[in-house]
């Protein structure tokens, strides 16, 4: 059955767009659904550990968000740009995001950070996004941890005081442009007191591009093209996942990236295998889930392909409802917002 974007549009009051996260990151509010049935119930994030097996496999996505936003001012003129780091093409080459793009064009030279770091444009790409090569002395990641600001979504409407508020506590590859915000919720502490209750726990990199969050543009949904994002499972991750299903565990994804690397690596037989590679997977109602079979998440905006994939998981009409119940109630919305787990 054909889908239309309306079908994932729902009303939102400016007001529940979280803007900051709550002090303790375990705090949020989590909201159950039931899949089969469609009933929900209330609970804080923290209390999760009672709603998880022994033998079942948390899988969270170990990407770390750099700070990719750099201002700068454009050599000769003194003009600002803004330029957003994207997908690392070569050493010293990205692609990027620049506003406003008409100051941008090929040969255009940047500077920022009184000359710390100076890029240039070589080509102009797909969606208008830039080739900038970059020229430094000394390590970029340093450099960027210097001069660059968090890339937090349009809808946060200030900085972070604690740009690590932005990060999962796991974290360990850099590369996103975007955190996998459904892991924010978790603590240290939280993470092993789920593992004491006998959950495993698994690790899969996906650094997430800003594609996952590209508007839909056209009405029939499966017109929409994802762009693609770089992912990895190691070995023993598989392992982990693949044992979880054969002894009859969970595997509960933590977040919308962990799902689609999940559903990216395995196989039509539902085996998760080991390696590397790009996905622009989309999954919209009607798609067939080979390995998950719970999800934690936070909730998305209306529209957007992340809601479309929570819907194809437990069903849109569920989905719309829990939605509708958590705007009454008034839950917090999006990045540093509350949680939901879809078993």
């Amino acid at each position: 059955m054909a889908m239309n974007l309306h079908d994932f549009y729902y009303h939102l009051p400016q007001d529940l767009i979280a803007q900051d996260p709550l002090a303790d990151r375990s705090a949020s509010r989590l909201l159950l659904l039931d899949r089969k049935t469609g009933e929900t119930r209330h609970s804080v994030f923290r209390e999760i550990v009672d709603f998880l097996r022994p033998g079942d496999c948390l899988v969270l996505n170990d990407t770390k968000v750099i700070p990719a936003r750099l201002i700068g001012s454009k050599i000769g003129t003194d003009a600002k740009i803004e330029v957003l780091l994207l997908k690392r093409r070569e050493e010293r080459v990205w692609e990027t995001l620049v506003k406003p793009g008409r100051k941008a064009r090929p040969g255009a030279k940047i500077r920022f950070g009184e000359g710390l770091l100076e890029g240039e444009v070589l080509d102009v790409v797909e969606d208008g996004n830039r080739l900038i090569r970059f020229s430094y002395d000394g390590i970029f990641e340093e450099i960027l941890d210097r001069l660059g600001q968090m890339p937090l979504p349009p809808y946060i409407t200030h900085q972070l005081a604690d740009k690590n508020r932005y990060q999962t506590v796991y974290a360990k590859h850099d590369g996103s442009a975007a955190a996998p915000t459904a892991g924010l919720h978790f603590t240290q502490e939280l993470l092993e007191e789920i593992r004491e209750k006998g959950v495993r726990i698994a690790h899969v990199t996906l650094h997430v591009g800003l594609g996952t969050f590209r508007p839909v543009k056209v009405e029939h949904i499966e017109e929409h093209h994802m762009h693609s994002e770089y992912y990895r499972v190691e070995e023993e991750e598989a392992r982990l996942v693949n044992e979880t299903k054969a002894q009859g565990g969970r595997v509960i994804a933590v977040g919308t990236t962990s799902c689609r690397t999940l559903e990216s690596a395995a196989g039509a037989d539902g085996i998760l295998r080991a390696g590397s590679g790009w996905t622009d997977i989309f999954i919209y109602p009607g798609y067939e889930f080979r390995v998950i079979d719970g999800l934690i998440t936070n909730f998305h905006l209306p529209e957007s392909t992340l809601l479309m994939l929570v819907s194809a998981f437990a069903g849109r009409e569920s989905i719309m409802a829990a939605y509708e119940e958590a705007v009454r109630e008034r839950y917090r919305f999006f990045s540093f917002g509350d949680a939901m787990l879809v078993v």
